[in-house]
């Protein structure tokens, strides 16, 4: 399951009249699976109307009810930031807004509407005679478990569950269980019920969690009607617990609306084995001739109209883990290229050639960027120095000479970034970039330049101008940059781009520019030194070349956030509790500090990490937790939420993959008074009782779920069976009649004969797939199965 999120701009916050109209507080926005937040917006200016237009992607880890999006107004001198309102959707309702922009209205932020998690129950209808010998029904409610809590105050909660038989008035049962484990409910209770009053009775239960000392919370209610056993005499479900009420509520003020882009994919994965046919069919795409005819490119033909080439994003990650990628990008490219008729053009379209390099830069390069971007990124984003240097947009005061300075400074510190990073590009875009070079040069042999902007035009114009751009977006920041801040990144992309550009960079040319104020400030860049280091560089990623590396890697910061850390016992005395630390990674340690910016109080060099594992919910009664295992005791950790601790354990797992002595067993819980609670073993030294997951050892394709990707291809095969089935037509219309039809235009279609059988193939292979679906929808489809 994923999830794509674009959270646009609000309108009319706050009530409609009144002293709480929000004019002078600031907003942010928060995003929640279920109670849990996962991610927030920054805070944005005083406006009842305010635009936040940030984006967010992530897996989700876990089973979720319901995506909430919250508004809060930012207060100055309350404790806790006052909720606005929200907005709520069930993920059953998710696909009704899948990939469109929509307005919501804004629902008021309730307690006792915000529930999550669910109830195992099983009710019985005895019969019983009574002492007067008469024969009476006896209902049987029996909680047997519940999953899915949510976390109070960071911690598993203390439940307890109340049973309520509901009829008439007259008649109204409770009973109450005190819970000692949130995931196992053996209470039971007996009502006696008269059989004409089974039609009219209900069983409500209701779970609440113990505040001890402060107020109980609710957690959330589920109703089962007694006459759900009128055929059979026992019932036993899951059941999602749903608000107080169900939800019913007045109408409430008028709080404003929100507009938001929703993308939800879910991925109902088969075994393995019933994805060999498809999964072969694809791998051997790169080896059909033409190209057009094998099934990548059919898929990309027919998925044109539809999602544009968004369907060829699982065919590059396939592809990539079977080491099949650069032959079917070669010929793809070799394809385009016999379609180019001017060398100025190359590359330049959005295209399935262009397209799957880019998917390719954007899987293989992103430690890439990282290295060779993040660190120039962040002193941007930190000296925030103004750079506007159009005249129609300085404010009063500014000095278009010290900007045009300031921007000056930060474009060379990129340029200079990118054109000494050859050492780190990825070997794989090194052999496309190799392969793209040739190609152009046999395609236009005239044209001595040809071979550079073949290069250029991925390297520079797609991916690190576009990281520059959009820093968010490829995980170099963690949020959008603000107004000035992104201005800024603007000039500074648009600069690269021209620089990068190789027929920009020729003796004879200046880059056209359409504002005079660009023109102007590129032209302090149109110097023989510039022009020799972009070709040096292109060069050196696309040739034989080979790449002078300083032998010093910089540390630079992969991530870094607040986190509690269980203290590791180092010393005799003292409590081993959960105190807020702050978390850094690097390239080269990993370190905890009180505070950010504070001095470090334990560092661990990153190649003395031997494990990053996730740890059991019952090591300490705490979610999200996950051990760093090293040389010495285990560094315990607890993230914010779901989406933090996967975060957390990716980028450990990556900077660590290549280390010697990796273990590959763990002990999934903790040493806790003299044993292991996980295989109750005393020796604190014994090796570990479960394998450790599999880490991305030094190769990147070992990270790409195959029957995942392959399940993706087969559904965006699925939703265009009708387009497949006009493709194959053309195809037999073209052997009939021995040309080009006008209902082929639409295709890519070089060898007909070869095209229809890859088709048929296919069609034969998505039947097969499509009845393994049907028939394990059919098994697990049962209302109130897990």
């Amino acid at each position: 399951m994923s999830l794509r999120i674009y959270i646009c701009e609000a309108k009319n916050l706050g009530p409609s009249s009144g002293p709480n109209r929000l004019r002078d507080l600031c907003t942010f926005c928060t995003i929640s699976l279920d109670q849990e937040e996962v991610y927030r917006t920054k805070v944005y200016e005083k406006s009842v109307s305010p635009f936040y237009g940030e984006d967010f992607y992530f897996e989700i880890p876990r089973p979720f009810q319901c995506l909430s999006f919250y508004v809060y107004a930012k207060s100055m001198f309350q404790i806790r930031d006052l909720p606005v309102g929200k907005v709520a959707i069930r993920k059953e309702d998710l696909y009704k807004y899948c990939g469109k922009e929509n307005w919501f209205q804004l629902q008021p932020v309730d307690p006792h509407s915000e529930v999550q998690g669910k109830v195992h129950l099983e009710m019985k209808l005895n019969e019983l005679i009574t002492e007067n010998g008469s024969i009476c029904q006896q209902l049987v409610v029996q909680i047997i478990a519940c999953q899915g809590l949510p976390l109070i105050s960071g911690q598993n909660c203390d439940p307890y569950a109340t049973v309520t038989l509901v009829g008439p008035a007259s008649s109204q049962f409770t009973m109450f269980w005190q819970v000692t484990r949130s995931s196992s409910y053996k209470g039971r209770s007996h009502f006696h019920v008269e059989e004409e009053d089974i039609e009219k009775l209900e069983i409500k239960v209701e779970l609440w969690n113990n505040g001890n000392l402060a107020q109980d919370v609710f957690l959330g209610e589920t109703r089962v009607s007694v006459k759900i056993l009128r055929n059979d005499n026992v019932h036993r479900a899951w059941y999602l617990l749903q608000p107080k009420g169900n939800g019913t509520k007045s109408k409430p003020d008028d709080l404003g609306s929100l507009r938001l882009k929703v993308t939800y994919t879910e991925d109902n994965v088969l075994p393995s084995a019933f994805y060999t046919a498809l999964r072969n069919l694809m791998l051997k795409s790169p080896d059909v001739k033409p190209i057009s005819a094998s099934a990548a490119h059919v898929l990309g033909d027919i998925c044109r109209e539809s999602v544009g080439y968004e369907a060829l994003l699982p065919v590059v990650r396939l592809l990539l883990h079977h080491n099949r990628l650069l032959p079917f990008l070669t010929s793809v490219a070799a394809l385009e290229l016999e379609n180019t008729q001017e060398a100025n053009t190359i590359f330049r379209g959005n295209s399935l050639a262009t397209r799957c390099i880019d998917d390719m830069m954007k899987i293989v390069g992103k430690s890439y960027l990282t290295v060779t971007l993040k660190p120039v990124l962040n002193e941007i984003f930190e000296s925030n120095k103004t750079c506007e240097i159009d005249p129609v947009k300085l404010k009063e005061g500014d000095n278009v000479e010290v900007n045009k300075e300031n921007l000056q400074g930060y474009v060379q510190k990129v340029f200079t970034s990118i054109t000494q990073s050859s050492s780190s590009c990825p070997p794989l875009m090194c052999d496309v970039f190799r392969s793209l070079r040739q190609l152009a040069s046999k395609r236009f042999p005239a044209d001595p330049h040809v071979q550079y902007s073949a290069v250029s035009s991925f390297i520079f114009l797609r991916f690190f101008a576009v990281a520059v751009l959009s820093p968010h977006t490829f995980q170099l920041r963690s949020h959008h940059p603000d107004p000035e801040i992104s201005r800024t990144l603007t000039l500074i992309s648009k600069t690269i781009q021209s620089l990068g550009s190789w027929g920009s960079l020729s003796k004879n040319k200046l880059s056209s520019f359409k504002e005079t104020y660009m023109y102007d400030f590129f032209k302090l860049f149109q110097e023989d030194e510039c022009i020799e280091k972009v070709k040096k560089f292109l060069d050196e990623i696309s040739s034989n070349v080979s790449k002078e590396s300083s032998g010093v890697e910089d540390s630079f910061v992969l991530k870094e956030g607040e986190v509690h850390k269980r203290a590791q016992g180092r010393k005799r005395i003292g409590k081993k509790n959960f105190k807020k630390r702050w978390l850094r990674v690097t390239n080269q340690e990993l370190s905890y500090h009180k505070q950010k910016g504070k001095e470090s109080l334990c560092v661990i060099p990153v190649k003395n990490i031997l494990g990053v594992e996730k740890l059991e919910e019952s090591a300490f009664n705490r979610k999200n937790m996950f051990q760093v295992i090293h040389s010495e005791k285990p560094l315990y950790v607890q993230a914010g939420n779901c989406v933090e601790t996967n975060s957390w354990i990716e980028v450990l797992s990556q900077v660590s993959r290549c280390n010697p002595g990796r273990l590959s067993t763990f002990h999934p819980s903790a040493y806790v008074g003299g044993s292991w609670l996980c295989c109750k073993e005393l020796n604190e030294n014994t090796p570990g009782c479960k394998p450790c997951t599999a880490t991305v050892l030094a190769n990147i394709q070992l990270d790409i779920d195959c029957d995942r990707e392959t399940e993706r291809i087969f559904s965006f095969f699925s939703s265009n069976r009708s387009r497949l089935q006009k493709m194959e037509d053309a195809c037999a219309g073209m052997s009939v009649y021995l040309g080009q039809q006008e209902e082929c235009s639409a295709f890519t279609i070089q060898d007909p004969k070869e095209t229809f059988r890859t088709i048929k193939e296919l069609g034969e292979v998505l039947d097969d797939l499509q009845a393994q679906h049907d028939s394990k929808g059919a098994l697990t489809d049962e209302p109130g199965t897990m």
